[in-house]
Order: structure tokens, then C-alpha cells, then sequence
């Protein structure tokens, strides 16, 4: 995507882009809210100038009236539910939670609703996907989501420089929207990320606010209720079981023996053999053995970014929004 600033100096463009700099926001990202249609030739044009600064609040969840000055405001500061923020600040909350906000109610417009969307326990998730699939994945959990009308895609532009948020989801009255942030190689662990987002909505975590920031890796020791209930959702939803026990016969196992052994296992109770190794490392630690075991179970490595973000392509409404969101999209869709 490229960012049009005149071919001479414009200083009033590139002061607008490093005030937004300034206030936290990546580079990445204010580019890929640059809209398209801005030319050489708006720069001369009060018009022009004011919908350039409108269309940047729009997409980076920012306050017109400041934009139009020489500040940034964001929309949305403390509304969202935080998981693990960790060290960061008012800042942080506030960019991630207006970039993510404006994102998901984009997607949502994008996406036709469903009519029977309901609150769902995780067995009936479960039942219904072991209907017509032999265990509970990814694919079948993403094809859940865009029934139920709930859009899932995978971020590849991110609103701070530091691409550390795990995943988002976003609440716009009755409806969600599901933003990955962490890419994987396999699917298990992004199925893991999914079902756990799954479980915030259905458990109706969310108290009012818009959005819900999970910081941090699903299934590490935390002390928040909400994250426990989500886990276990998770769980539940892709093993049968919110507290599944995976035993084995000997303690010292290879990548290989393991994942011979999950590949056996898992599909005739119904579960995939990748969630089957990430089950028995969360219970005995031995990640580096289990993600190992994930190249033998899986075909070939790929970006899981990318069969979300196609998949998403495929459900997402061109013509529900307008051709410059539906450009801005494409800009968070796809690498640069």
C-alpha cells in the first residue's frame, strides 16, 4: 500500500502522520489506514484534507475534532477488559483498544448476521461439529464462527510497534468479531486461541465493555477468574473434558514416538492430535518436545495467518461496506 505525501514537501501531511506517530501508533499502521484516494493534488484542498483526517479517525479509533488540530485523542481508553497487560500503560490500553474496536465493527458491518445467535455451551459446539467432522479443529471452529455470523481474521498489521497482543475480541451490541493477533505454524494452538475467545463470549465475560485484550498465552497459571472459565471452555470444547487427564506409559518420549502415539489416540475420542500434544505438554511442561511432535503431525508447516485470513476473504461482504473500508481491510489482511 502505498502512502501518497506529494511529490514536494507537504508539511502539513507529514506533521498529521508524525503527530499520530507521536501519540504511540505504528508506522505500519497509520499506513494502512492512509486511505487510497489520497493524491498530490488533495493536498491543496481544504475538503480533501478535512475527509483525510475524518477517514484516519474513523479507522485508527481516534477523535475527529483533535485530529483536525494538534493532537490525538483516542476514542476508546479504558473501556476494553484487559487480560496480562503486564507493564504497559494508559497509552497501550487506548491504541490497541480504538485500533481493535474500529476493526471488529468494521468486519461485523461486513458480515451478514445470524438471526439464531445465541449463547452456546461448549458441549454443544463440540456435538455440533462431531456431527459431520471426526474431532473439533480449526477449520471446523472457523466455520462455526462465520455461521454463527461472528467474522475470526488474523491481524497482520498492528497498531503498536511491538506485535504482542494474543487476540481480541470486539462486542458491537449483539454481535462479535474475533481478531488473532499471535501466528502459529500449526493450527492446534490458534484452535486452542479460538475456542478460548469463543468461551469469553459465550460465558459473557464481557460486563458492558466493548472489547476484551487478551495479552498473554491461553493455558498458563493466571490468577483471573474469567481466564480460568475460558480455558476450561476451551478445553471442554475440544477435548470433551474441562479437565482432561492425558496420561502416558513412559516419561522419557521423543517428538516422534509422541506424535505417533496422539495420531492414534486422538481422532477416535474425538480429538485432534495436535490438541492432544499441547494437552500432555500444559501437563507435563515438556513444550519444546510437543511443539517438536507438531512437524510430524502435521503435513508441512504453514502460516496459519493465512488460511484464516483467506478463509475470511471468502465470507467477508465487499458490498456491504464501502470500497475505501473494503481497501483498509485488505490493508490489515495482507503483509506488506
Amino acid at each position: 500500500m502505498q502512502t501518497h505525501f506529494g511529490s514536494k514537501v507537504d508539511n502539513d501531511t507529514k506533521k498529521l502522520f508524525q503527530r499520530l506517530r507521536d501519540s504511540g501508533l505504528s508506522d505500519a499502521a497509520i499506513k494502512a489506514a492512509w486511505p487510497a484516494w489520497w493524491t498530490d493534488e488533495a493536498k491543496d484542498d481544504r475538503s480533501a484534507q478535512a475527509d483525510l483526517r475524518f477517514t484516519l479517525s474513523r479507522r485508527l479509533g481516534v477523535a475527529p475534532e483533535p485530529l483536525l488540530g494538534d493532537r490525538v485523542e483516542f476514542v476508546w481508553h479504558d473501556e476494553a477488559r484487559f487480560k496480562s497487560l503486564g507493564h504497559d500503560g494508559d497509552i497501550e490500553r487506548s491504541i490497541l483498544t480504538s485500533f481493535g474496536i474500529s476493526i471488529g465493527r468494521l468486519l461485523i458491518r461486513a458480515t451478514p448476521s445470524n438471526p439464531d445467535f445465541r449463547a452456546f455451551a461448549a458441549s454443544e459446539v463440540r456435538l455440533a461439529i462431531l456431527s459431520s467432522q471426526p474431532f473439533v479443529d480449526l477449520p471446523s471452529l472457523l466455520s462455526f464462527c462465520w455461521g454463527l455470523g461472528i467474522p475470526v481474521v488474523h491481524l497482520r498489521v498492528f497498531p503498536l510497534a511491538a506485535k504482542y497482543m494474543h487476540a481480541m475480541v470486539v462486542q458491537d451490541g449483539d454481535r462479535f468479531a474475533v481478531l488473532l493477533g499471535k501466528d502459529a505454524k500449526f493450527p492446534s494452538p490458534v484452535a486452542f486461541t479460538l475456542a478460548h475467545e469463543l468461551g469469553h463470549i459465550a460465558l459473557g465475560h464481557f460486563a458492558d465493555a466493548p472489547a476484551i485484550v487478551d495479552m498473554d498465552d491461553h493455558g498458563q497459571a493466571v490468577d483471573d477468574p474469567d481466564e480460568l472459565e475460558a480455558d476450561a471452555y476451551a478445553l471442554e470444547l475440544l477435548t470433551g473434558s474441562s479437565e482432561l487427564s492425558v496420561t502416558t506409559n513412559i516419561d522419557n518420549f521423543s517428538a516422534r514416538s509422541l506424535a505417533a502415539a496422539v495420531l492414534e489416540a486422538g481422532p477416535p475420542r474425538g480429538i485432534e492430535p495436535g490438541t492432544l500434544a499441547l494437552c500432555l505438554a500444559h501437563r507435563t511442561g515438556k513444550w519444546p518436545v510437543a511443539m517438536a511432535a507438531l512437524n510430524h503431525i502435521y503435513n508441512k508447516q504453514r502460516d496459519v495467518w493465512s488460511f484464516v485470513n483467506g478463509l475470511a476473504l471468502k465470507q467477508i461482504q465487499e458490498e456491504r461496506i464501502s470500497s475505501d473500508s473494503w481497501s483498509y481491510l485488505m490493508n490489515v489482511l495482507h503483509d506488506e
